[in-house]
């Protein structure tokens, strides 16, 4: 099941000022589908950086072991430290899908948090340089951080517990019989005196 963007996903995110989608967050590929416009992509990493900082700077001895309920035949149950295995996901995800170079920005810039004056002297580039990439890092990471399967890091509520994607539930709604359904609804009608 891979996430397909689609503009209910995108438009809480999308940059009202964005001169590419104009505040919708889709633009439309050449002879292809919608693709997530790059302020888009920058929101969810934004998102998901700064619920690492979050999880990073919390005191250790608020951290606590949460109980889960695993869905399936058994039902059994698991535990684990959400905060601190939602910090490992990030740098890990980071990690496996940035080249060494966008590695290095990505640990010296957000990990170890140096400014952009530190960082151009200390990996010897110019500032235009680093924030392209830096912007470019944002890019690829906030579509990793929200393509991610079978568990994204995006949005954070289905990561830490909220509300878990499932297959759709059965309605309630009785269904039209069949023949009927082509001649549309005629309501009742009471007959005034």
């Amino acid at each position: 099941m891979h996430f397909e963007w689609n503009r209910s996903a995108v438009l809480g995110l999308a940059k009202e000022a964005c001169a590419h989608c104009q505040g919708f967050g889709l633009r439309r590929s050449k002879g292809g589908p919608a693709v997530p416009c790059q302020c888009v992509l920058r929101a969810v990493f934004r998102a998901c950086y700064n619920k690492f900082r979050e999880c990073a700077s919390a005191e250790k001895h608020i951290s606590r072991v949460r109980i889960e309920q695993i869905n399936g035949k058994e039902k059994k149950q698991t535990w684990g430290m959400k905060n601190e295995e939602y910090m490992a996901d990030f740098c890990r995800t980071a990690e496996r899908n940035l080249t060494p170079e966008e590695y290095r920005i990505f640990r010296f810039h957000y990990l170890l948090g140096a400014d952009w004056k530190l960082c151009c002297s200390r990996l010897n580039m110019e500032r235009g340089a680093f924030f392209h990439e830096v912007y470019r890092i944002q890019q690829k990471l906030g579509r990793v951080f929200r393509e991610l399967e079978p568990y994204a890091l995006f949005p954070l509520d289905e990561y830490f517990g909220g509300a878990v994607r499932s297959l759709p539930v059965k309605s309630n709604l009785l269904r039209m019989p069949p023949g009927r359904a082509s001649k549309g609804l005629v309501p009742p009608l009471k007959k005034i005196a």
